[in-house]
């Protein structure tokens, strides 16, 4: 499986030994491979992985596995699970995200491949963690997790029932967890010349992705109110509004912000109305979050103006202006746009007849030397 070739290569020489499938452990690798490691995919001899059968097509598979060399493998069979031993000998990472134990049954776990490997590092991916007590061994996915861990209460308002993420976010980020990982892992090894050994669990990438929240469930047991689409900050204007063709996100939640987004509005008199502000908008105020006297009634009066508004007109004013907004977009729309006007860079990933266009990295870099 081939990508587009990239300058940017600082894995270039580190061999990996993956023994992942469908979409965290490959994504982890994914980034690994692009940042130019040389990726050995492990695949069970019977039908590899499944992402390569979706309904979709092998579209899936090529996004998340391009780069990486596939060995077909069936670990049952003495041959192959002594290539497979072999090439752990040579790998500077191994990684597993099958269920947990499932490697350690056939001679491949982390102390089996460091007694043969003795700098390897060797990230598990599961869904609670391998010391996760008596849910250690429970197999897991996205939704699940995202239930499990309270994630699925977080969207919506109080009286919603669970909302789960529309997309496989808590997979997303465990592949993205174990990539920092590894490359951690490989630094501690070369740092104090031992094997490393990582424990990446969903649940764990889970509250990374609610940090703050999960700070402050883990401080005191309690758990955030659900607040819709309001702004983390709690303003009244950091919302979603009804305009008239479609929807818009408004993020005015400084005092300067607000202000300006009430002049665009031609409602620059509320700035100074007691009725909705103990003491009138100061621009030049230290930063903070706007705090109205009535939030409810301010978000309403914003609300009725907003609506017989263009999205896409108002997004256009409010940007010069120093005020985040942006139109709510669905996806296709937002990737045409994007790729149409040059604001996102992109990597063509192929292997065979089944091509596919990446963020890649999601991020730029220069060399400079």
């Amino acid at each position: 499986m081939n990508s587009t070739e990239l300058s940017f290569a600082p894995l270039s020489g580190i061999r990996v030994l993956d023994f992942s499938h469908v979409i965290a452990g490959p994504l982890a690798t994914f980034y690994l491979a692009q940042l130019g490691a040389t990726v050995l995919k492990m695949e069970n001899a019977n039908g590899g992985d499944v992402m390569r059968r979706t309904e979709k097509g092998r579209q899936g598979f090529v996004a998340l596995n391009a780069g990486k060399q596939s060995h077909a493998v069936d670990l049952g069979n003495a041959a192959d699970l002594a290539r497979a031993l072999e090439m752990a000998a040579t790998c500077d990472v191994v990684v597993d995200n099958l269920r947990p134990g499932v490697l350690e049954r056939f001679g491949l776990g982390f102390e089996a491949i460091r007694a043969v490997n003795p700098k390897v590092v060797y990230c598990t991916i599961s869904g609670y963690g391998q010391n996760s007590g008596d849910v250690t061994g429970r197999p897991a996915y996205d939704h699940v997790i995202q239930a499990a861990t309270g994630m699925a209460f977080m969207a919506g308002t109080e009286d919603d029932p669970p909302i789960k993420t529309g997309f496989p976010v808590v997979d997303a980020a465990t592949g993205m967890q174990a990539a920092l990982a590894i490359l951690s892992g490989l630094r501690e090894r070369d740092r104090l010349g031992c094997a490393v050994q990582l424990d990446v669990s969903m649940t764990g990438a889970a509250l990374q992705l609610m940090y703050s929240f999960a700070c402050e469930a883990l401080t005191s047991g309690t758990t955030p109110p659900r607040v819709g689409n309001q702004g983390y900050s709690g303003s009244p204007t950091a919302d979603f509004f009804a305009t008239e063709d479609g929807w818009i996100a408004l993020g005015a939640n400084t005092p300067r912000q607000l202000m300006r987004l009430l002049e665009v509005l031609d409602l620059s008199h509320l700035a100074s109305d007691p009725a909705y502000f103990a003491e009138p908008l100061d621009p030049d105020t230290p930063v903070s979050f706007v705090r109205s006297v009535d939030p409810a009634r301010l978000k309403a009066v914003i609300a009725e103006r907003v609506r017989t508004l263009g999205a896409a007109d108002l997004e256009h004013r409010l940007g010069p202006r120093g005020v985040p907004a942006a139109k709510v977009r669905k996806l296709g729309e937002f990737a045409t746009e994007a790729q149409r006007h040059g604001r996102v860079s992109t990597v063509m990933l192929q292997d065979e007849d089944a091509s596919v266009i990446s963020p890649g990295l999601g991020f730029g870099v220069r060399t400079h030397r």
